[in-house]
């Protein structure tokens, strides 16, 4: 199976009728998925997503695809298309809409409906166009077609994407559950007939890749959820993702069931549950749902709570409760119901979460210890079953880290598919798509943008570093007052710190370090010399201390 070279230049110029495939996220992780298609100088883009942040990435909020690549071609754009309305596939898209505010947006209709609402926030009006499965689309040179496919969402969608270049199809995430809530299966029958007519390039969800077998059904969890709602002696608080729709189904009808009223807590879960409501993709029996101000009157034993958080996130309703600074106070013999996965990188922040609310005294159900959670992706089995129908001449696997792409790249040549057709990329890889064959020609930029409150792209990974230093070791100022003819010390150095320990006096033994780096520093720049300053202290504690507070020079003329 080819894999993407460490080292690649930019790719070369596409021939007349080939296809090129850039994948600017979801290759090497498991977020932020995003893929740019060309074809006749024109642009298609599915999906434009969010990668949360990992404990070695402070005070980041969401991390985005670089767009470095479309900037000088915004214009050419045709279209984003949707295929489904979790936040890492459409998260994105305000940032690329600011950039250029009229690209249409396709997608199914709860798909837009999310999206628009967040764009709402980001006073964005967007050009939405709504299909459907079975529908067709053109988009500039690029034909379209939608394929339903299950999920753990509703109106989720494939894409086929036609060009003079050949077939291709992109699954979005998706499974196989034969008995899923809302009816609506994954279209085998279509994919049945585009082998038939001979797929190009399979780009399929590989999450699940590594895991045997099927994965199991969505109603197979009902048990298990009615369970908790018939034996919490007090309230239940269920956290989920904010567009878990039919989880969130599954805990309304338990919640009715046993005589619990609920809200819904944190402006996502709010918004998003209306809107599927509004659309009926949710069924609230009347009088169910009450307003958050009515519940905390009421018995705790008929109270059930929905809230964000289940990833961990700082700011997200049940980490707040967990740190005790929200208006719910979580206490003894309240049941707290973990209704997602663990999405990697995030599984300290949510095990952190978990201890924090046992330490309250609530009983934590989770995937661990119940049959809560159902993933919403493709098993091994109904991997190979897709290749076995599909037959495609060349496979790219999407959505995942290197470990579950490469599983999937060897079902699919277990099924069949030539091991050098079958390409293990990565971001910014380059594919392209020339008479049939899918090769890796180039690489281009594709690396992480950082959204740190309103900033978009001024963290960097230097910034980074000096956060997780701050939060390692802490910071020591050293303010020194310099004669700028000798460039010696006139005073003796003063050091102020913030997080960091001077037990035994080791600052002031940097003295002598600090005069041997002013003695060879010709420059006299104070930029310079505080570097100088910098650096001498920095290695005089490393070997004091072994530890490297960030440290900070300040210079002042004598």
């Amino acid at each position: 199976m080819p894999a993407s070279p460490a080292r690649l230049g930019p790719p070369p110029a596409l021939p007349k009728n080939g296809l090129r495939v850039i994948p600017l996220g979801g290759l090497g992780e498991i977020g932020r998925n995003m893929t740019v298609f060309e074809f006749g100088g024109r642009l298609l883009i599915v999906d434009c997503g969010v990668l949360f942040p990992e404990e070695h990435q402070p005070g980041i909020d969401v991390i985005l695809p670089d767009f470095t690549i479309l900037r000088d071609r915004l214009d050419d754009i045709e279209a984003i298309v949707l295929t489904h309305g979790h936040e890492d596939h459409i998260g994105g898209v305000p940032y690329l809409l600011k950039e250029r505010a009229d690209i249409p947006l396709i997608g199914s209709e709860l798909t837009l409906a999310f999206i628009t609402a967040k764009l709402q926030e980001h006073k964005i009006k967007p050009v939405t166009v709504q299909v459907a499965e079975g529908d067709k689309r053109d988009a500039g040179p690029f034909g379209l077609e939608f394929v339903a496919v299950n999920h753990s969402i509703p109106d989720s969608l494939a894409v086929v994407i036609r060009t003079a270049a050949g077939v291709v199809v992109n699954t979005g995430d998706f499974k196989m559950d034969q008995f899923p809530l809302d009816g609506r299966i994954t279209d085998l029958r279509a994919f049945g007939r585009l082998g038939d007519e001979g797929v190009d390039l399979f780009m399929t969800d590989s999450t699940n890749a590594e895991v045997q077998g099927f994965t199991t059904s969505e109603r197979e969890l009902t048990p298990a959820i009615d369970s908790v709602f018939k034996n919490a002696p007090r309230r239940v608080i269920v956290s989920s993702f904010a567009s878990h729709v039919h989880r969130i189904q599954q805990v309304l009808d338990s919640a009715h069931e046993h005589g619990r009223k609920v809200a819904f807590v944190g402006r996502s879960m709010v918004r998003n549950m209306r809107i599927a409501q509004e659309l009926g993709y949710l069924n609230i029996p009347r009088g169910l749902v009450v307003d958050f101000k009515k519940l905390v009157t009421m018995e705790d034993s008929k109270v059930a709570l929905i809230c964000t958080g289940s990833q961990g996130e700082p700011l997200a309703a049940l980490s707040r409760m967990a740190n005790g600074d929200h208006q719910v106070r979580v206490g003894e013999g309240d049941t707290v119901l973990l209704a997602s996965s663990l999405i990697p990188g995030n599984e300290n922040a949510i095990y952190g979460i978990i201890n924090k609310l046992i330490d309250l005294g609530a009983n934590v159900v989770h995937k661990g210890n119940a049959k809560v959670h159902v993933s919403g992706h493709a098993s091994a089995g109904e991997l190979i079953y897709c290749y076995n129908i599909v037959r495609p001449s060349n496979v790219l696997p999407i959505h995942g880290e290197s470990k579950h792409l490469r599983a999937n790249g060897e079902l699919a040549v277990r099924t069949g598919v030539d091991p050098d057709r079958v390409i293990i990329a990565r971001d910014g890889s380059v594919i392209d798509l020339i008479d049939g064959r899918a090769r890796i020609t180039g690489q281009v930029q594709a690396d992480l943008v950082y959204v740190d409150g309103s900033a978009v792209g001024h963290a960097t990974d230097e910034t980074l570093s000096e956060r997780r230093q701050l939060s390692d070791a802490g910071v020591v100022t050293v303010l020194a007052i310099v004669d700028p003819k000798t460039n010696q010390l006139a005073e003796p150095l003063e050091f102020l710190t913030r997080g960091f320990i001077d037990h035994d006096g080791t600052l002031d033994r940097a003295r002598p370090a600090v005069e041997r780096a002013l003695a060879r520093e010709k420059s006299t720049d104070v930029a310079a010399v505080e570097a100088s300053i910098a650096r001498a202290v920095t290695s005089h504690l490393s070997r004091a201390y072994r530890r490297t507070p960030l440290v900070i020079g300040i210079v002042i003329d004598a």
